[in-house]
C-alpha cells in the first residue's frame, strides 16, 4: 500500500466559494442546520462574508435552485439543507425521494459537489436531535463534506 498514490480532499476552506440553500419549511430545525453549517465552515477557515445563503420554500424546491446556483459557475460547492418530517400521509415519501434524487442529479450533471444536508425523520424529536442535539449537527456534517469534495476535485483537476 505504501506505493499507492492516494488523493483525498481536505477540510481547509481557503478561498472556496460555498453556497448554502435552505428550506423555510420546518424552520425551527432547518435554522439549526444552517447555523451548524456556517459554524463548521468558519471553524475551517471560511470568511462569513464569502458565504451565501439562499432560502427556498421547502425541501422539494431545493433541486431547481441548487441547479441554477451550480450552473452559475460562481460556487465550488453547494450545501442543501432542509427537513422532511413524516406525517400522516404519503407526502413525506414523495418529497424526500424527489428531493434526494433531484440533488443527486444536479451534482452528477453539473460536476459541482452538492452536499445532502436534508433530514428525513419520523418526527420532530429525531430532527432536532440531528440539528444540534444528541446526534450532532447534520448541517455541519454536510458543509464539511462539501468542502472535502470541492478540495478533492481541485486536486484531481491539478
Amino acid at each position: 500500500m505504501d506505493a499507492i498514490r492516494t488523493v483525498e480532499g481536505d477540510l481547509r476552506v481557503g478561498k472556496l466559494r460555498i453556497a448554502l440553500v435552505a428550506s423555510r419549511f420546518n424552520a425551527g430545525v432547518v435554522d439549526r442546520l444552517v447555523q451548524g453549517a456556517v459554524d463548521a465552515l468558519v471553524a475551517h477557515g471560511a470568511d462569513p462574508a464569502s458565504l451565501e445563503l439562499v432560502r427556498v420554500p421547502g425541501a422539494f424546491d431545493l433541486p431547481p435552485v441548487v441547479r441554477r446556483i451550480a450552473q452559475s459557475g460562481r460556487f465550488d460547492a453547494v450545501v442543501a439543507l432542509g427537513a422532511v418530517i413524516r406525517g400522516e400521509t404519503s407526502h413525506y415519501d414523495y418529497v424526500a425521494g424527489e428531493c434526494a434524487a433531484g440533488l443527486a442529479r444536479v451534482a452528477d450533471e453539473t460536476g459541482v459537489p452538492v452536499a445532502f444536508g436534508v433530514l428525513t425523520t419520523e418526527d420532530e424529536e429525531q430532527a432536532l436531535a440531528r440539528a444540534g442535539g444528541r446526534e450532532g449537527n447534520k448541517g455541519a456534517d454536510a458543509a464539511l463534506a462539501a468542502v472535502e469534495l470541492a478540495t478533492l476535485l481541485r486536486k484531481l483537476d491539478a
